[in-house]
């Protein structure tokens, strides 16, 4: 799932390891949700979202594909 999580970190002058110490998570985790080889949980997109002042629905872009099927 496609996300504004880098864009918004970098924004924000966050490192991925900044992110990763407040979140309870791995600095690897953070950089396989940036780069859309790991779908977060639900409670962590909330907590990524609210760190990063936004919306699980404005941090998240869901596939085209998904949304045409439904």
């Amino acid at each position: 799932m496609k996300n504004k999580i880098r864009k918004l970190r970098k924004e924000k002058n966050y490192r991925q390891e900044d992110l990763a110490t407040a979140l309870g998570v791995t600095r690897q985790t953070i950089n396989a949700i940036e780069n859309d080889k790991y779908d977060c949980t639900l409670l962590l997109a909330f907590k990524l979202a609210n760190l990063l002042g936004t919306t699980v629905d404005d941090l998240f872009e869901p596939e085209r594909k998904l949304l045409e099927n439904h």
